[in-house]
């Protein structure tokens, strides 16, 4: 039996797609996935040219996405693959009493020190929706700060760049990410709540799909799994600067968890 897995094209999304790979395939079923950016997935998922999303991050981030599924076919959440959310970020050398929170980057002092250019990612992710309405309910853009969209290593690679540099730099990120396991990123805070809460990251199944593919004894096997923050970051970051690839980090990794893939096997 074949499935059809949608995975966002950014690696963290792709560590944990290939860990759901992993599991389907000892479940007995031949994985296909499908790469794209994050709208096109869920209108794949719509158009029934996949069956299951990983990861859908309900409800801030993608829940526009998911309306419009369910526009034409019910869908079903399973997991908890991680808690998700966005932020802006400063590295730790940019003192704390100088930029705590968002505001502070119109803070005379802080302009003239502070980058001008935001890098971020591809335009339908939710940090950049949230990235973009901050800029001007904040008066960013009126301060000459620009946002610019762009890959996932654009952002890493501005970021990284600007950090061997000892630069003043913002961010626009989200958990979990690889980079903060090498780079103490301090979170602004966002009085107004542009960023959104906490998501759920989960296995976002078409109903109709779910019900002729699997039993309901494997559908509980996809709903037991629980992974974390951490866990996704720990993969992508295996992944991203210790050379391996997605099968290998995942495969390693559960290898040194063997009990928790018992455990979700039933």
């Amino acid at each position: 039996m074949v499935v059809r897995l949608g995975v966002t094209d950014l690696s963290f999304h792709r560590v944990t797609g290939a860990l759901i790979s992993v599991l389907l395939t000892r479940m007995g079923f031949t994985v296909e996935r499908h790469y794209a950016p994050h709208a096109e997935n869920f209108e794949r998922l719509r158009d029934d040219q996949i069956d299951l999303i990983a990861s859908a991050w309900i409800p801030f981030s993608h829940g526009e996405y998911k309306r419009r599924v369910e526009e034409v076919v019910p869908t079903r959440q399973l997991g908890l693959h991680y808690e998700p959310y966005a932020l802006w970020g400063v590295p730790d050398y940019v003192p704390a009493a100088d930029v705590s929170q968002i505001a502070d980057l119109l803070k005379p002092e802080v302009l003239a020190r502070m980058a001008k250019r935001i890098q971020g990612i591809g335009a339908g992710a939710g940090i950049t929706r949230f990235s973009l309405k901050m800029m001007d309910e904040y008066g960013l853009a009126a301060a000459g700060y620009e946002f610019f969209t762009g890959s996932q290593e654009a952002c890493i690679g501005a970021f990284e760049g600007a950090v061997k540099q000892q630069e003043w730099v913002v961010v626009p990120l989200w958990w979990p990410q690889f980079l903060h396991h090498r780079h103490h990123i301090r979170e602004l805070k966002d009085p107004k709540g542009l960023l959104g809460g906490v998501d759920k990251a989960v296995l976002l199944a078409r109903e109709d799909r779910l019900l002729q593919l699997f039993t309901p004894a494997q559908v509980e096997v996809l709903d037991r799994v629980r992974l974390s923050n951490q866990i996704v970051s720990e993969l992508d970051y295996a992944v991203n600067r210790e050379g391996k690839n997605y099968e290998e980090a995942v495969e390693d990794w559960l290898s040194a968890h063997d009990e928790l893939l018992r455990h979700w096997l039933g």
